[in-house]
């Protein structure tokens, strides 16, 4: 790792230590309501699925709702994933309102993301939905711009409207292959793209509109991120934030990161959210540099989170506006990744964006909206 260790500012001021020794408290309501912020938001898609099962999450050996961890912990954002027709992945419409409207009732703002796809969606996968695989150009994009509207009225009318949608997901080698795959099919892909904002305009009614994010997986790789948002202003694509994943093992190193943050803010000058990251808690990736920039432990894991806020917030003209963790309560292969141990108890990592660290957004408008800071 290339960052030197001058990036790891105390974040982290309540030390493992003090959490054991404690007593845990009942968790309080969200604390009073306080600007600015930082987004601290976190992708909890499967969380809702894992609770119905009757998984219980601890903190401090206390059990609570997955989301009033989160919230107490200072985390003010979640991030929902929504599919056409997922099996067996429980992403319906159905599933993504619950989620949203239980978020939603504790203060939360919302990142809906589109994936576009029955299944995962990511730059090595990126299925066109089996009701659509077989229509036209023109009637796919017709097709992606009913579901937007139509998905966007749903939360409209139930009253939990995103803050923010992202219009597909990791979309660096495009999306519904085989009609908008990249690099050789770019006006496709800005029309299907175009056709997701404009049908997550429709949706709005008279609601202010979301903003629109524009999601893809290179944190750490300037000359990709170069190709991919010259291309989709060049094809008149619109949006308001710029999202990047950041998985150390896979996008390289912090200094990779901060040196595409400080082109993107300089080049595009638009807000920008790491809008995925993880870190294993134990043992379990293989980085391309060969030694993990931290320890795969907890403490480890926690210290590369306070590190990477620091490097987000130190983008040039305050355009790093957030990150979120993606499934913090994740189980099977990816439990090394999430912000729980085996036996769902709080991991350290938890308290990095504790208050008054961060304090909670006010009510939503566009001017103590961060993005638009």
């Amino acid at each position: 790792m290339s960052v030197s260790s001058k990036l790891c500012v105390p974040l982290l001021l309540l030390a493992a230590c003090i959490r054991s020794q404690q007593p845990a408290p009942a968790i309080p309501p969200a604390p009073a309501p306080a600007s600015p912020y930082f987004i601290a938001g976190a992708d909890v898609s499967f969380l809702r699925d894992l609770e119905s099962k009757g998984v219980v999450f601890k903190d401090q050996g206390q059990a609570h709702p997955g989301l009033e961890i989160l919230r107490h912990h200072g985390y003010n954002w979640v991030r929902l994933r929504i599919m056409n027709e997922p099996t067996p992945l429980p992403n319906t419409l159905a599933y993504t309102l619950a989620e949203a409207k239980a978020a939603k009732a504790m203060g939360f703002r919302l990142l809906l993301d589109f994936h576009y796809s029955d299944d995962w969606a990511d730059p090595a996968h990126q299925k066109t939905p089996a009701a659509w695989a077989h229509l036209p150009h023109e009637q796919l994009t017709k097709a992606v711009f009913d579901f937007s509207r139509s998905v966007i009225t749903a939360f409209r009318e139930q009253g939990t409207m995103p803050d923010m949608v992202q219009v597909g997901n990791e979309i660096t080698s495009g999306m519904m292959w085989p009609d908008g795959k990249l690099p050789d099919r770019w006006p496709q892909f800005a029309e299907l793209v175009t056709a997701g904002v404009r049908g997550v305009e429709a949706g709005k009614g008279d609601q202010p509109r979301p903003l629109i994010m524009i999601h893809i997986d290179q944190g750490g790789n300037e000359e990709v991120t170069k190709w991919f948002f010259d291309n989709l202003i060049v094809n008149h694509v619109p949006f308001d934030v710029i999202g990047q994943s950041y998985y150390p093992w896979w996008q390289g190193s912090l200094k990779d990161l901060k040196n595409n943050l400080a082109f993107m803010a300089e080049r595009y000058k638009k807000p920008i959210i790491v809008v995925e990251t993880a870190y294993d808690w134990h043992q379990g990736e293989e980085f391309k540099a060969g030694k993990p920039p931290f320890p795969e432990t907890p403490e480890g894991q926690a210290e590369f989170l306070a590190t990477l806020v620091v490097v987000v917030k130190a983008t040039p003209n305050g355009l790093g506006k957030g990150v979120f963790w993606w499934e913090p309560m994740a189980e099977g292969a990816i439990e090394k990744r999430g912000m729980f141990d085996a036996q769902h108890e709080a991991l350290p990592v938890i308290d990095v964006f504790d208050p008054p660290a961060n304090p909670a957004p006010k009510a939503a408008s566009k001017s103590d909206d961060p993005v638009h800071r």
